[in-house]
């Protein structure tokens, strides 16, 4: 009978069991981890869309009836609310002191205008809509312009 000082096979794959658990462990963490990585990017990516989308309805509505409605104004207010926190400060301003002035803006020269007479008044008064009714025209792109840096999904 021979006896052999080397190990058996079984002590080999006894010892490599745990290791190869742990690593095992590891991935199937990083996967998780990634996998929730990409769930928090598609959540913020939803969410901020729906900020742009809000913004483009109401550029649509204005440029679609030629006025700033209430309900639009307010619809649009609401809905951009949230950006100074899913996207930045720059694009909160803009939204805000832009956009939205510019449409209170609009709604007091509309209710200016109710009153006024053919003559001059009412001349300058609808050169003011006009000009900004132009302005919101141009938004399309600024809006895109702003949003594009936060509307990529990249893998």
């Amino acid at each position: 009978m021979h006896i052999t000082t080397e190990p058996h096979w079984t002590a080999y794959l006894s010892a490599l069991a745990t290791p190869t658990l742990a690593i095992l462990g590891a991935l199937i963490a990083y996967r998780q981890w990634r996998l929730a990585q990409n769930k928090l990017k598609l959540d913020l990516f939803d969410r901020r869309l729906s900020v742009y989308e809000a913004a483009t309805v109401f550029l649509s509505s204005i440029m679609t009836s030629g006025k700033a409605k209430d309900d639009e104004v307010f619809k649009f207010i609401v809905a951009t609310r949230e950006a100074k926190w899913l996207l930045n400060a720059e694009i909160a301003e803009y939204l805000e002191k832009q956009v939205y002035h510019r449409a209170l803006d609009l709604q007091c020269l509309q209710s200016e205008l109710e009153g006024v007479g053919v003559g001059p008044e009412r001349t300058a008064n609808v050169q003011k809509q006009a000009d900004i009714k132009k302005w919101f025209i141009g938004q399309y792109e600024v809006l895109d312009g702003h949003f594009s840096g936060f509307l990529k999904l990249s893998h």
